[in-house]
């Protein structure tokens, strides 16, 4: 037995694809250690220093700026990441794909800010504060620069994990030089912005320097054809926003800031703990969409070993994490904040869920050519989710929300399994 297991990892490890790939998992392993561990030291003091009602009123402001980020990502993330992947030994090519795609997201950039500059002179809920509204903007342009789906498309994970790793470790040290108290909050997203442009700066210069992609000025048929390519997956984005970030937004309208600084907390640990499985996704998107169009048989039998892996090990984790959510909270956020125990119990099923669905969704779905149907399930489990969320919210508050987050994956887990099978993929 132990022969045939060290001649199995011998033969992986000869394998050119499985060890770019594992190559690429632990540098998106190490992206998410760190970016997310680095928090672990600024997250109790923010907490503690912040307070749940300032702590909330940020968490609000980022959900609010989570919608013009996805409007200038545009589902690139994974149309262009999959044309640089097919394209990546054509510089010529990849250069036009790359510059077409910087200046879309640009101009789909600037439409954005105007689109929240007149939301936030419209409304009271947003008047009152648009200093943190604007500087929770940057994370926007920070993302537009940092050009992650061109490093994926390539498959050089590595520069992503050092850049992010980068960026909060310039987040992490200026929150401990200039946030000191609760009236500080408007430094948060601003120290966050930084970090993130900084490094979207310097991504740039890697991208021309390192691999040597020209500016090409883009014509507007290029600009319509990226448009075109990434509109399934953007509204697939969308929709799924909103059994996301619009859980803490559409909170945020219902609740005071102090409830929604509850579930904010419980939120970010739950997202912190999801990030230690989203690099497996991440890590074999490129090479399912390349194997898919190669050895099609080849590429279901890999996506039937991982939906039974992965779902085993999320699901066991998960469980695991509903017994120790108790010591996390107090650990992590402190004794104000024993309301979120209850709502970390619940939404650490999003891991296994979530887990799951990239499986189903993005390696199944989308990398056997079914983005409409990815389009259409997740579109309609949104809609259905707002009405459950606003629904349960109101009976029973931001417990409410956790149970509709939670239920919505699950039931788009169960509709996309059930496509899959009925197509002959599973």
């Amino acid at each position: 037995m132990g022969f045939w297991m060290i001649s199995r990892l011998k033969l992986i490890l000869s394998n050119k694809d499985y060890r770019r790939i594992l190559d690429n998992l632990m540098s998106l392993t190490g992206i998410q250690l760190v970016q997310y561990l680095l928090p672990l030291v600024t997250f109790p003091y923010l907490t503690r220093v912040l307070g749940p009602a300032n702590f909330g009123r940020v968490a609000f402001a980022v959900a609010f700026i989570g919608y013009f980020q996805i409007l200038t990502d545009y589902g690139f993330n994974l149309s262009a990441t999959r044309e640089i992947s097919i394209n990546r030994d054509d510089l010529s090519q990849v250069s036009k794909i790359y510059s077409s795609v910087m200046v879309t997201k640009t101009i789909l950039m600037f439409l954005t800010f105007i689109l929240m500059l007149v939301i936030i002179s419209s409304f009271e809920r947003f008047r009152g504060d648009p200093l943190l509204y604007i500087f929770t903007f940057g994370l926007v342009v920070g993302s537009v620069l940092f050009p992650v789906w061109f490093f994926q498309g390539i498959e050089r994970m590595r520069y992503i994990s050092i850049l992010r790793i980068l960026s909060s470790l310039i987040y992490t040290a200026l929150i401990f030089i200039i946030v000191r108290g609760p009236k500080d909050y408007l430094y948060v997203p601003l120290v966050n912005s930084i970090g993130f442009i900084v490094v979207g700066v310097y991504s740039q210069h890697i991208v021309r320097k390192e691999f040597k992609v020209k500016f090409l000025k883009p014509k507007l048929q290029d600009i319509k054809r990226q448009l075109v390519e990434g509109w399934h997956l953007f509204i697939s984005t969308l929709a799924i926003s909103l059994y996301t970030t619009s859980n803490r937004f559409i909170l945020g309208l219902l609740v005071n800031n102090t409830t929604l600084g509850y579930y904010a907390v419980a939120e970010d640990i739950t997202r912190a703990l999801q990030g230690l499985i989203s690099p497996i996704g991440q890590a074999i998107y490129p090479y399912f969409s390349r194997i898919q169009a190669e050895d099609r048989e080849r590429a279901k039998m890999e996506l039937k070993k991982m939906v039974i892996i992965i779902g085993i090990v999320t699901f066991i984790f998960s469980i695991l994490l509903v017994f120790a959510a108790p010591l996390i909270i107090r650990l992590l956020a402190g004794p104000l904040y024993i309301e979120s125990i209850p709502l970390l119990q619940v939404l650490v099923f999003i891991i296994f869920a979530i887990g799951v669905n990239n499986i189903l969704g993005i390696q199944g779905l989308v990398s056997f050519g079914y983005k409409e149907k990815f389009t259409r399930i997740v579109l309609f489990a949104g809609i259905v989710h707002l009405g459950l969320l606003i629904g349960l919210v109101l009976v029973v508050g931001s417990l409410g929300a956790a149970i509709a987050v939670v239920a919505t994956e699950i039931f788009i887990g169960i509709i996309e399994y059930i496509i899959l099978k009925r197509m002959g993929v599973l």
